[in-house]
């Protein structure tokens, strides 16, 4: 009887070391989930608080990766996008160079392209704030020391939790022979194995707090740099895409102030146009008009023209006060006299 209980005891053992050989295997990388009762009520919490803040922390760890990679594709999108940029830029300034006659598209064209560059430079600034700002902070805590040591804390912890969960068996089990067979090497045994037992404990409870203490340090500092680093992130977008805006805005305002200066530019017409057989008329200025270049003419308010030539452009050409020039033919009314000082009009 006591060889079939030696044997089955030994055979427990085995079982027992093969148990705890697994369990180190997978536990090795992170911290061991457990709801067994090693020493008492503080120590579980203990395990607890630790598996929380190392499953935060681990958490924490992953969504900054997140940020990190999603940063990377940015940069890697944003530098492709002034590489493009700038030779869209170039191909656009080498067209309205190359084409001067072609006024309108010509010069909407060499607005756009010395426009692009400035946006480039801001996608270049998003770049540059990109990495000095989000990828290098978070680069740097994610291979730190600081959460690297604190993490290997709990690992300590949860392994010497192991071990003292296998030792409370034995003590277990050196108390059950001592209850069969009273003997004193049973007795010695058993006190060996409380000694270690004892000496566990006390070692778990130092190791706990201080894991605890590193981990929710590197907890708080995790989440506060996450953060700062996300705002970062989003007030940086938030620049860029005001400034891109901006100049995208000022280049469509310019392009149109173009175009229709362009089109309501008095036309150029040769001096061979005129003969002797155009129909002049009187007009007089219904509006008042200041004249932007040479080639207009700056008309007050009951100032008669003589018009000389109609424009289907809207402009007309004529002579006022010994000056002649171009003036919008609708701030003029066409009259048939000229009102004299004495009341009279003196017919045109």
């Amino acid at each position: 009887m006591d060889a079939l209980r030696k044997q089955a005891n030994k055979l427990r053992e085995q079982v027992a070391k093969q148990q705890q050989a697994v369990i180190k295997q997978f536990s090795a990388s992170g911290y061991e989930s457990s709801e067994v009762m090693v020493i008492d009520e503080v120590e579980m919490h203990r395990h607890q608080q630790l598996e929380k803040l190392y499953r935060s922390t681990r958490a924490g760890k992953e969504f900054q990766r997140d940020i990190v990679k999603a940063a990377e594709a940015f940069t890697a999108v944003g530098y492709k996008h002034v590489e493009t940029g700038i030779k869209f830029s170039e191909d656009c300034c080498n067209y309205g160079a190359e084409n001067i006659n072609d006024e309108i598209l010509s010069k909407a064209a060499s607005i756009y392209g010395d426009a692009r560059k400035h946006v480039e430079k801001e996608q270049e600034d998003l770049n540059r704030l990109l990495f000095s700002q989000i990828l290098e902070p978070l680069r740097a805590m994610i291979t730190g020391a600081p959460l690297e040591d604190a993490r290997h804390l709990a690992q300590r912890y949860s392994r010497m939790r192991q071990e003292a969960e296998a030792q409370a068996t034995e003590v277990m089990r050196r108390q059950a022979r001592v209850r069969e067979a009273p003997s004193p090497e049973n007795v010695t045994k058993l006190h060996a194995a409380e000694s270690k037992m004892h000496e566990l404990k006390a070692n778990m409870a130092v190791l706990g707090k201080e894991a605890a203490a590193a981990l929710a340090a590197v907890e708080a500092q995790q989440q506060r740099l996450t953060f700062q680093r996300l705002v970062a992130m989003v007030e940086g977008e938030l620049t860029y895409h005001e400034r891109v805006a901006a100049i995208l805005r000022e280049i469509e305002a310019e392009m149109v102030s173009e175009k229709q200066r362009k089109e309501a530019a008095p036309p150029v017409i040769s001096s061979n146009h005129f003969s002797e057989k155009t129909k002049y008329f009187l007009a007089e200025a219904v509006h008042a008009f200041d004249a932007a270049s040479e080639k207009e003419l700056s008309l007050a308010l009951g100032d008669y023209v003589v018009v000389r030539k109609v424009s289907e452009s809207g402009w007309s050409e004529g002579e006022c006060r010994g000056k002649a020039g171009w003036f919008p033919s609708e701030f003029v009314e066409k009259r048939t006299r000229i009102p004299t000082t004495n009341g009279s009009a003196e017919a045109y």
